[in-house]
């Protein structure tokens, strides 16, 4: 959902251990009965010459900018879609996507409200699932069960409960034939996939150490704050979903990623992204540990946003590595990504151009020699990745698997910044405890 503009009133501030206590079961009407494939259907892909036909699930600058303007659409000339129907609580956020598709594909898409609404009429063979973080679950469930081909944005849940079910409800969907690509394209980039395979080589040596530093002069979620939108063009009971029942709040949905209820702040936006590359560049398994702290710290006004805007989140990989994910939006300077190796350093600052060298490495042994660019490897970008594997019936690079591991990390960082406790992962049960 993209706002627009505001009106007053700020959703009034929660208590973060609210949010930790999660539904045992979805919202009723929430998700719908599975269509089974036939034996048929599973065995084969969209075929190279059918048209694949898309739906969007939330429209607003995520949707309609990184999905159809910078993701599917410039593949459009070699890749046969079309964009058919679109779901948004928001009118201004479907007229303006559906802008967008008419001057691509020379008509408008069916609009809906309701995201229940376009899964009941069918007529598409996949989704891109762009809405708010809080409903990505919600809506991954559904349209795995409705036997969908996904791309699903990060970060993948905000409950773990949710989580489980949906991955569940996505594995079962990929084993009956559904391709599901989680939206952190960060690993289809050429330079990180060389990155990759330079870990893999050895060339750092063992790792000991990953962080990352991403500071902003100001939350980002100032940008949406003051755009206004019309209780009249709002579905306000379908964007609120599963959460409580409030007034209608202009600012709100406009700006839900400053609202703790609605959005977690920037470990799991940003890291998100961080971890999701960490785990594809180092091959690593799933986090044993994890504390997190911070808060509102600086930006304290009359928005009263609930986000934090200084944070910081460390795991302990069963590796033998320390992984760090900091923001701080009091102050924009100190940004950095390394990985940290017993042979040298490889900077990922520039996420089309990462570097490496010897620099720190108590066992360099002189084969790198000053700063050295990392060797691109080719790949499909995250989007033509997708709609290739549709036909192809391959794995997409950030399969649903890769998502629940970034999710599980994301997740232990919230909830030990929610209790101010540390917490750990059973991999056998699934669960994540707190000591």
């Amino acid at each position: 959902m993209n706002p627009n503009t505001p009106p007053p009133a700020p959703t009034p501030s929660v208590p973060r251990r609210d949010f930790l206590k999660t539904s045992a079961t979805l919202a009723a009407g929430a998700t719908l009965a599975p269509r089974f494939l036939t034996a048929a259907e599973r065995t084969r892909s969209i075929g190279a010459n059918d048209r694949i036909r898309i739906a969007q699930i939330g429209c607003g600058s995520r949707g309609q900018g990184a999905h159809l303007e910078k993701g599917i659409l410039p593949h459009k000339a070699t890749q046969n879609f079309e964009v058919v129907a679109i779901a948004d609580p928001w009118k201004r956020s479907r007229d303006s996507i559906n802008g967008v598709i008419t001057e691509a594909f020379g008509r408008p898409a069916k609009e809906y409200q309701s995201y229940k609404d376009l899964l009941a009429a069918d007529g598409f063979d996949a989704v891109m699932i762009a809405s708010p973080d809080f409903h990505h679950t919600t809506h991954l469930e559904a349209v795995a069960k409705a036997r969908k081909h996904i791309y699903v944005e990060k970060p993948l849940a905000t409950e773990f409960d949710k989580l489980l079910r949906s991955y569940d409800a996505a594995k079962a969907a990929q084993a009956a034939g559904s391709i599901i690509q989680v939206g952190t394209q960060l690993r289809s980039f050429p330079g990180i996939v060389g990155a990759r395979q330079l870990v893999k080589d050895g060339t750092i040596g063992k790792i000991t150490r990953i962080d990352e530093t991403r500071n902003g002069e100001k939350p980002y979620w100032y940008q949406y704050a003051d755009r206004g939108a019309n209780e009249a063009d709002v579905n306000w009971k379908e964007f609120l979903g599963d959460r409580k029942m409030r007034p209608f709040d202009g600012r709100l949905i406009s700006a839900w990623y400053g609202y703790y209820e609605f959005c977690q702040g920037p470990v799991p936006q940003w890291g998100a992204h961080f971890l999701d590359l960490m785990h594809y560049v180092t091959g690593c398994g799933m986090p044993e540990s994890c504390v997190c702290l911070g808060g509102v710290t600086y930006w304290k006004d009359e928005y009263k946003f609930t986000t934090p805007d200084n944070v910081t989140a460390t795991w302990m990989y069963p590796e033998g590595f320390m992984v760090t994910s900091s923001n701080n939006f009091g102050n924009s300077a100190g940004s950095s990504r390394k990985f940290y190796g017993d042979k040298g350093t490889l900077a990922v600052d520039n996420w089309n151009a990462p570097t490496y060298s010897a620099e720190g490495g108590p066992k360099r042994d002189g084969k790198i020699r000053g700063k050295q660019n990392v060797t691109p490897i080719e790949h499909p970008d995250h989007f033509l990745n997708w709609l290739q594997c549709m036909r192809s019936g391959e794995t997409p690079n950030a399969s649903i698997d890769a998502g629940y591991q970034h999710a599980v990390a994301v997740l232990m960082a919230v909830i030990s910044y929610d209790t101010g406790k540390k917490t750990t992962y059973d991999a056998k049960k699934r669960q994540i405890l707190t000591a």
